[in-house]
């Protein structure tokens, strides 16, 4: 296995290991993937600085909205902006979840975009921005426009 393969592959156990933390719901166990000094930006826009902050900021919706919350991450793509940085995209889905007002928040589906660097030998995300996308149907109408004007 390459250099490029290893640290790719290194990458993506990150991410699989963000989605079992999330899974559990163990808020110091997702804060982990993070390094000590992240930047982690949620849908709503709100912010959490470092590793504990981030810690924090999960632990009461662990308990609460995303208590019975199943997350998924069918496509992840990485590329590499240096041998120890990679540009990271994370496609979500999450079922389960409740929205800020404990109503049942159905099938949800977003992005994640992340840095990830590699301090040493290990893989952490320094940044992540994460976002909801639009409901599939206006996505496939984008993707036909595209195609029409392409």
């Amino acid at each position: 296995m390459s250099s490029n393969e290893q640290a790719e592959s290194a990458v993506e156990s990150l991410i699989d290991s963000l989605v079992v933390a999330w899974n559990v719901h163990d808020a110091g166990r997702y804060a982990a993937v993070f390094h000590e000094d992240a930047d982690f930006t949620n849908v709503f826009g709100m912010h959490a600085q470092g590793q504990e902050a981030i810690e924090r900021f999960h632990a009461p919706i662990f308990e609460t909205m995303f208590r019975e919350s199943h997350l998924s991450a069918p496509e992840t793509r990485v590329r590499f902006i240096r041998p120890d940085v990679a540009a990271v995209d994370v496609r979500w889905d999450m079922t389960g979840a409740r929205d800020p007002r404990g109503d049942p928040w159905p099938l949800r589906r977003g992005l994640m975009s992340l840095v990830c660097t590699r301090e040493n030998a290990d893989w952490a995300i320094a940044v992540m921005h994460n976002m909801d996308l639009p409901p599939e149907e206006l996505a496939e109408a984008q993707q036909n426009l595209q195609r029409a004007n392409a």
